[in-house]
Formats: C-alpha cells, structure tokens, sequence
C-alpha cells in the first residue's frame, strides 16, 4: 500500500490527479478519512519550485566512463543520463509505464508487430526535432552487436524494423508481451541518428543539457529550457554528480552540506545516519541483488559439482544478518523476487550445508584455492562480504582466496571479465527482460557466460506466451535451471539506501525500480524556498 500513495503522491505533486480523486482512492486502499485528508495536504503542497543547483555525491564512478548510453554500468553513468537522456518510455514506482517520447505503444493481436509512435514536437539538445528516424536508428545501434549495448540482450528479437512517418515499426521473431517494458531499459536514450553519429555526445532530450563530463571526477547539467517535459523534471537551473567512491567520505559530504543526495548508504552505519539533523534515510525495497558470479565455460566453474559445492557452502543468513542488517531479503540463486510479477513459487530455499559442499568439492576433483575477486565499489559492504564467504568456505574445506581490486576500472576490467567476482544487478521491469539481458546466450551482459540452448527456447516461449498460468510455469522452469545448474549465486537482494538532505529539498517519492528515484532523483525534486 506504501508504494501505491507514494504513487498518488507524485501524480499530485505533477497536477496528475485531483484533491477529490486522491482522497477517493486513499479510501479505497483502507486509509482513514483524517489520514487521508493529511497525505493530501501534504501532497498538493508540494509544489515543485524551480532554481538553484542541485548535488549528488555519488559512488559508482570511474576515470573510464563515457557517455554512450550503450555502456552505462554503473550507478554514476546510470543517475547521469537520466538528467540529459530522454526515453521512449519509463516505469513508475507502481510498475507501469509512462511514455515520454513515446506517445503510444501498441501492437498487433500476436504480439509480434510493435507500432511506436512518437510524440510530436519534442526538441533535442542541438535543436533539432526527434522524429521517428531518430528512435528506428537508436534501436538499430543498440541491437548491433558491434555496439556492446547493455540492452542487446532484450532487443535480440527483433526481426525487422521501419519508419513511417511519426510511427517505427517493429517486428518480432516470437510474440513477446512485455515489449513495451524492454523500451523502459536505460541503455536506450533516444538520440540524434541513434548516436550512430557520436554516441558520446551527451545529446538527446533530457531535462539538463551536459555542461561538465569528468570521468571519474563530476558531472553537470544545465536545465534544457525547451524541454517538453518541463512540469515534471527538470526544476533546478543546474544538477551535478560528484563521485564519492569512499563511503565515509560521501557522508561526510551530506553531513557538511556539500551535497543533498548520497547513494550506497552502508546498512551498518543507517542508524547512525538516521540521527543526522535535518537528513532523511530513503530505503526502498525492489528487485536489486548482489551476486557472486562465475563463469561456467571458464575452469575450475566449468564442473558443475564445483558450482554446486560453492552454492552450498554459502551461509546466506549469516550475510544478510552482517552485511544488510537485515536491509533485504534471502536470495536463492536465480535473480528474481517475489517483486516480480509470476514469481516462481515452490522452490526450496537453498541453505548452508557445509558436508554436502565437502562432498560435491571433492567429487569435483578440483584442489588448491580459488580466487574471488571484490572491492568496495562492487556493493555496499563487498568486502566484509568476500571475507565471511571465505570463512563458510573453510568449514566445507574449500579455500577462497580474495583480490581487493581497486574500484577505479572494477566495472571495465574486472566485473564480466575475470571466471568469479562480485557485483551487483539492479533488477528489470519483467522476468524476461531480466533474464534476456543476464542469462540468454547471446547477451552482451551475460556475467556467468551461462548458455543454455534449453534456457533460451524457454524464454522466446515466456516472451510470446499469453496465458500467465503457463507463462508461470515456464518461468518456473527458467528459474529452476538457472538455480540448479547456473553460475550465479544470489545470497540476498537488496534495499536500495539512499540519503537525503530532506531539510533542503523536496519532491523525493520512493522509488521501486531503482536507486535515487531509478535515477531521476535530481531531476524530479528541487530545492525548498
């Protein structure tokens, strides 16, 4: 129910809903008259105002980033572009969608032709119109392998695509429900000719405008005073991303000021942060996980015994007791939640069983150590994590060895490119698209190179299946596979803990789908008069 006020609390503060509306639908969600006449006034007096500069310290940020949406990995790329980006669509705190460039998306009785239309009049950064050209040609790069897109793996479907005067026309291999949701994914900034062009530009047709790029240093925007938009986001004259990498340090920042927004709060030092005057703590329960991934084509993880050993000797209680303070929920080696929509019920909860994990190491017939690597940039807490892990480990005779990697170049050199690490993922809008971008094949993003004929027919199946009982039941499958026979191990998901200077801004709604809002924390508040 929180979820469903704090989205009727953001269409007031937008004018997407009357007093009168608003106070009917808290009645019917079983809130009291007197409450609800009190989350009214609150709402309808947050009028957003416009001015001033606005700051997040952020971790996630490397000398190595660039602006090509194709690449964004990690939390200071992702919060960027969606200040200068704009995108056909995205998902509100409530799960649906909302279209921005996209006016509509409709499609054919079989889910499998796509029409996107797009709305009229919307001006990118250099001035010129976005037309149904530049979104065709954004699809067309980010489906090019050539490109490295983060999205490849959802877009991989697609058959044919053209453009007809406002409308692109989309074709699908195999139905697939959910395509409007995979238009939502943050790789998909629509820019001018795709980006084909310059991909790291920073032109599109966000709210800000790129005014300042440091890799690894500080972003910056200035409000795009043709935004189309203008209502919604896009309220201080100016946005900036200091990257914080240091936990410590990016409090200290909120603490004295500097900044009114910090992502990645430690789950151990949220007490302590609850006492600071005038700073509010923003934890939002959603589909984010922190895995330890291994590569199944790379030795000694190619053994399945070995993977199965290393699930088994994992003490997820005893992680998210030390690691999360309980700031989440037990993962069970397969990356969705009962978040999800068609979670896959019934599956037993994997626990820490030490003698089985001695026995399937030894039927393995692997010896020596094995090397994990971490850092503190991979979640908060990846370190201490690394370490009980290794201490489980022992008790079932395996011996891990850990590499603390530098967090400059964690997300370019390490995470997807050495056989076992950690990382995190922010979760997706639908059970496919998550799989479609972590687990099918041919995914550019596929970090335990698991590939699996079998498990990619299941997902064209779930794609194009509209009954949602057999549709559960392939999900079932799906996750089934992932778990038994996969490379990655899931100890829990995650809360997204966020900061705010709450005596200073305003306009913050929680937000599901991901961490400061899903991104668009410094575009949607604003500072307080």
């Amino acid at each position: 129910m929180t979820t469903e006020l704090d989205h009727l609390a953001r269409l007031a503060v937008r004018g997407g809903i009357s007093r009168r509306d608003f106070l009917g639908r808290a009645a019917a969600l079983g809130v009291t008259a007197a409450m609800a006449g009190t989350l009214a006034d609150r709402a309808f007096a947050q009028t957003p105002v416009k001015g001033g500069i606005l700051k997040a310290g952020l971790q996630g940020g490397e000398s190595t980033n660039n602006l090509d949406p194709a690449t964004n990995l990690s939390q200071v790329t992702f919060n960027f572009c969606k200040q200068w980006g704009e995108f056909l669509n995205r998902l509100n705190p409530d799960g649906s969608l909302e279209n921005m460039i996209a006016e509509e998306i409709g499609s054919s009785d079989d889910a499998k032709t796509w029409t996107i239309k797009v709305r009229d009049g919307i001006e990118f950064h250099n001035g010129k119109t976005v037309k149904a050209e530049d979104v065709l040609a954004t699809l067309e790069r980010h489906a090019d392998e050539k490109s490295k897109s983060g999205a490849l793996g959802v877009l991989k479907n697609i058959k044919a695509m053209k453009a007809e005067g406002r409308e692109v026309i989309v074709s699908l291999a195999e139905p697939d429900a959910d395509f409007p949701y995979l238009m939502a994914d943050y790789h998909l900034v629509i820019q001018p000719n795709g980006g084909k062009d310059d991909p790291n530009a920073g032109i599109s047709a966000g709210p800000y405008k790129v005014k300042v790029n440091e890799p690894g240093v500080r972003h910056g925007g200035e409000r795009f005073a043709n935004y189309w938009g203008g209502d919604k986001l896009g309220h201080a004259d100016q946005v900036e991303i200091v990257v914080i990498n240091d936990a410590t340090a990016r409090l200290a920042a909120l603490q004295g000021g500097q900044v009114h927004f910090i992502n990645r709060v430690e789950p151990k030092v949220v007490n302590l942060v609850k006492r600071v005057p005038g700073v509010s703590v923003e934890a939002t329960s959603g589909r984010g996980f922190y895995p330890f991934n291994m590569f199944c084509d790379t030795a000694p993880f190619d053994n399945a015994d070995l993977r199965m050993a290393l699930k088994l000797a994992m003490d997820r209680d005893e992680l998210l007791s030390k690691i999360l303070f309980g700031y989440g929920s037990l993962g069970n080696d397969f990356p969705i939640n009962a978040a999800y929509p068609l979670f896959p019920e019934g599956l037993e909860q994997r626990k820490f069983d030490p003698e089985k994990a001695a026995e399937l190491y030894k039927k393995s017939g692997h010896s020596g150590s094995i090397l994990l690597r971490t850092s503190d940039v991979a979640f908060p807490g990846a370190v201490d994590a690394a370490q009980l892990y290794q201490q489980s480990c022992a008790k079932a005779g395996i011996k891990i060895e850990i590499k603390r990697e530098p967090g400059d170049g964690y997300w370019s050199e390490v995470w997807n490119k050495k056989p076992f690490s950690l990382s995190y993922w922010g979760g997706r809008a639908t059970q496919a698209q998550m799989y479609a971008t972590a687990l099918v094949s041919t995914a550019e993003w596929n970090d335990t190179r698991f590939k699996r004929p079998e498990f990619d027919q299941l997902l064209m199946k779930a794609r194009g299946e509209l009954d949602q009982d057999k549709r559960k039941v392939l999900f079932h499958d799906m996750a089934t596979l992932v778990r038994d026979e996969g490379g990655v191990i899931v100890p829990f998901f995650n809360q997204f803990i966020d900061a705010a200077a709450t005596s200073k801004i305003d306009g913050w709604v929680a937000n599901p789908q991901g961490e400061m809002m899903d991104g668009y924390a410094l575009g949607a508040c604003w500072l307080k008069a």
